[in-house]
C-alpha cells in the first residue's frame, strides 16, 4: 500500500545517511508451549484471545490477567498498535494453545516516558497464552461479511457492526470506544483515497510500518 512503501522509503533513506545507527530493537521469544495440532497461526488483523503476566527484569509482577480485574482473557487485535509494538511482533505465527515468553526492550514497550505503573526506559517480561484466534476487521476472509449491502466498499458503520458482531459471539459486552477507535485507526491506515470507504483494493491485514 501507498501508506507502507512511503514508510519503507523513508526508513530506508534514513538508513542510508544515518552512518553507524544502531540496530533496530528486537523482541527475544521463547516457545514455552506450542500444540501438537495447530490449525492456523496468527497474523496480522487477527483477533486474539489471550492470558497474560507481565514481570520487571528483576521478576516484580506488574500485571496477570489469571490474577487480577475479572481474571479473564483480553481481546486485541494483532498488528495495530492495540498493545505495545513488542506484543504486535512477537506474537506472529502462533497457534491457539501456545505459549510464549516475550522480552521487551523499552524501544518496543513505553520507552523513555513509561506508562503507569511502569518506569521508563524498562525491559518487560511477559508470559503469554494464546486460548483462541478469529479473523479480524483487517483480514481478507472478514471482507465480504463486513461488506453488507455487496457494494465492494466499507463503510464505517459496516466495520463497526462486524466488531460488535464478533465481540458479542464470544460472549463479550459490545464496547462503543474500543470499536470507535479501532475503526478510525483502520480507516486511517487503509483508506488510501481518503473518500471514507475500504475498497477490496485497499483492504489488507498486513501493514509493511509493522
Amino acid at each position: 500500500m501507498l501508506l507502507g512503501l512511503l514508510g519503507w522509503f523513508c526508513s530506508s533513506v534514513l538508513a542510508a545517511v544515518s552512518a553507524g545507527k544502531l540496530p533496530e530493537a528486537e523482541v527475544t521469544v521463547e516457545v514455552l508451549h506450542r500444540p501438537f495440532i495447530c490449525h492456523r497461526k496468527s497474523k496480522y488483523g487477527d483477533i486474539m484471545l489471550v492470558h497474560h503476566k507481565g514481570s520487571f527484569e528483576n521478576g516484580t509482577v506488574f500485571h496477570s490477567t489469571r490474577e487480577h480485574g475479572d481474571r479473564q482473557p483480553m481481546w486485541f487485535t494483532l498488528g495495530i498498535r492495540e498493545a505495545i509494538k513488542g506484543w504486535d511482533k512477537g506474537l506472529q505465527d502462533m497457534c491457539a494453545g501456545e505459549k510464549r515468553k516475550l522480552i521487551i526492550p523499552p524501544e518496543l514497550a513505553y520507552g523513555k516516558e513509561g506508562k503507569g505503573k511502569i518506569p521508563p526506559e524498562s525491559t518487560l517480561t511477559f508470559i503469554i497464552e494464546v486460548m483462541e484466534i478469529r479473523n479480524g476487521p483487517r483480514s481478507h476472509e472478514s471482507f465480504q461479511e463486513m461488506d453488507l449491502n455487496d457494494d465492494w466498499r466499507l463503510s464505517k458503520q459496516e466495520v463497526k457492526v462486524y466488531l460488535k458482531k464478533e465481540f458479542e459471539r464470544h460472549g463479550y459486552p459490545p464496547n462503543d470506544t474500543l470499536h470507535e477507535n479501532m475503526v478510525e485507526d483502520i480507516f486511517a491506515k487503509e483508506d488510501e483515497n481518503k473518500d471514507g470507504f475500504i475498497s477490496s483494493r485497499e483492504f489488507t491485514y498486513k501493514h509493511d510500518e509493522l
